[in-house]
């Protein structure tokens, strides 16, 4: 399937609550797929359908060799957290430590509307948490301190792509450190 375009930080949709999907059809199918692609040329972990300007609530990943994707996710956080570096395919050469839960067990639905349960910690658990966030209008940049957030910010303004007349690129500019979302 093709390669979408990704969304760059400054396009509405990334900002933009996505709403749940009822229908599990050729179109979902198509749109997993679309994301699984996406998401391995980029080279990212996760990739969320609104960062391919879809809004419904649907994302991917691939981590530690697993791929897998995730419809309707719903949360069980631990209280136990972790830090580490995190960036995000929709923010490019970007990374920040950034707070997350170390426990994730994530429930909803495959792509033809089976229920799923997924149980992750670590960087499983920092992807789906991130692709999740994804899905309510949240960007990573939203969760660090107030420090953080403006060096991210700053870095953001001064990064050669954002601005751009249009906000999206073939294939994400990060580097393959495997950080990106």
């Amino acid at each position: 399937m093709p390669i979408q375009p990704i969304r760059l930080f400054g396009d509405p949709v990334l900002r933009k609550p996505a709403v749940e999907v009822v229908d599990f059809d050729k179109e979902l199918r198509k749109l997993v797929e679309d994301l699984t692609d996406t998401m391995l040329a980029a080279p990212g972990a996760g990739l969320a359908a609104p960062q391919i300007g879809v809004g419904l609530r649907v994302f991917t990943w691939h981590v530690d060799g697993e791929l897998g994707h995730l419809v309707n996710p719903k949360l069980d956080l631990s209280v136990e957290c972790q830090d580490g570096p995190e960036g995000c395919l929709s923010i490019p050469d970007l990374t920040f430590d950034t707070q997350r839960a170390l426990h994730v067990v994530a429930r909803g639905f495959d792509l033809h509307g089976e229920p799923v349960t997924i149980e992750g910690s670590d960087y499983l658990a920092r992807a789906i948490q991130h692709e999740t966030d994804h899905l309510d209008g949240i960007l990573f940049v939203d969760r660090l301190d107030t420090e953080a957030r403006k060096a991210a910010m700053k870095a953001i303004r001064e990064a050669e792509w954002f601005g751009l007349d249009k906000p999206t690129v073939k294939v994400s500019p990060h580097a393959t450190n495997g950080l990106g979302f």
